[in-house]
């Protein structure tokens, strides 16, 4: 099986305080109809994740979910499908399936210098598609590389 360049999923998170990436920020992925299935991954040098871990346990090896589904790319595909065929609902019509990103700015920025530790984005994807969730980032307060927000 080829290792795909992308995940259905995929996400760019750029940090205007600087007017770069913003890398080795920490991303959880999660399907909100199966929340305890989590994936995750840091961001790279470029600020994105287009490829998806799942670890699990002490030693960090792939949930046996995700492993009895062929890997990170095959679930992600498998639960966009199976979560797609469910009745529509006021907050997710048919066809669609809630998910959310869980973005660690807390740590990014460092202890006590962001108002929000963490940005949770919620959003829906359709099955066959390519979703791609870009976040800017704000700023921090305090200083963060040179910058003095309270100025």
């Amino acid at each position: 099986m080829t290792t795909p360049v992308r995940d259905p999923i995929t996400c760019h998170v750029l940090d205007t305080t600087t007017g770069r990436p913003a890398p080795e920020i920490s991303v959880n992925l999660i399907c909100t109809a199966i929340p305890n299935i989590v994936f995750n991954s840091p961001t790279n040098a470029d600020g994105r994740i287009l490829l998806w871990n799942n670890t699990q346990g002490p030693r960090g090896g792939m949930g046996s979910f995700v492993e009895s589904h062929q890997g990170v790319p095959a679930t992600l595909h498998w639960m966009i499908g199976q979560y797609a065929q469910q009745t529509a609902t006021p907050g997710c019509p048919a066809g669609s399936s809630v998910w959310k990103l869980q973005f660690d700015t807390g740590s990014y920025y460092g202890a006590g210098n962001t108002f929000f530790p963490t940005v949770e984005l919620t959003f829906l994807v359709k099955e066959g598609e390519h979703f791609h969730v870009p976040l800017l980032l704000g700023g921090a307060r305090g200083h963060k590389n040179g910058i003095d927000d309270a100025k």
